[in-house]
């Protein structure tokens, strides 16, 4: 079976760096930023949808405050994560039983490829689809069809894991069943109305139904 990972949220808890870049992104604009709880929402969705109407949707201001987000995250942000209780094991035994493993996220492909690198499972990834940094969108449909065709993989034979809606849904496009996982920043209604399949309150959880 072809397993696609969403990133942040999913394999590593990216909070504190994805928060702390778009302060500082806001800041470098004289802009406020909202509260940390409205800033959790921010994790997932393309940086220039967040962003949008903070900044009254004026594109410019919005395409400048993605280059200050990346100005901090190139030097720090990137490196500010964790890596969930559980996720390294999970792995492990989706290797052992043959599957094959990739990375499907919303942050842009040079932005991810570090991160995935540097994790201490990062080569069981046999690929990794991100969208252009210069797209608006999510792009999750259009990268899992990526995936089918690259790998050769039938729609039944694949599955998307992921915090958020947009995972489930770039799956259900692509007739492919999609697995929430709640331990990332997303809710158990957001994934169940997305359209779910399943839902996995923990990695060991998550394993059990893949290896079902």
């Amino acid at each position: 079976m072809l397993c696609l990972f969403d990133l942040d949220g999913t394999l590593i808890d990216s909070e504190h760096g994805i928060t702390a870049c778009v302060k500082h992104a806001l800041a470098r604009l004289d802009v406020p930023a909202p509260a940390h709880e409205e800033l959790r929402r921010w994790i997932g969705p393309p940086l220039r949808h967040s962003f949008a109407p903070l900044l009254d949707h004026d594109a410019q201001r919005i395409e400048t405050a993605v280059e200050y987000y990346h100005e901090r995250f190139n030097t720090h942000g990137w490196r500010e994560h964790a890596i969930y209780p559980g996720i390294e094991e999970l792995i492990e035994r989706l290797l052992a039983a043959g599957h094959q493993l990739a990375v499907v996220t919303s942050k842009p492909q040079q932005h991810a490829a570090p991160i995935i690198a540097h994790l201490p499972f990062g080569d069981a990834f046999l690929r990794l689809y991100g969208p252009h940094p210069d797209s608006a969108h999510s792009e999750k449909a259009s990268m899992i069809a990526t995936a089918l065709v690259d790998f050769a993989c039938k729609p039944t034979d694949a599955v998307m894991i992921g915090d958020r809606h947009f995972d489930i849904d770039g799956a259900v496009v692509n007739h492919v069943r999609g697995i929430g996982v709640l331990w990332g920043f997303g809710s158990r209604t957001e994934l169940e109305q997305a359209g779910a399949n399943a839902i996995a309150a923990t990695p060991d959880e998550l394993a059990r139904l893949l290896l079902a």
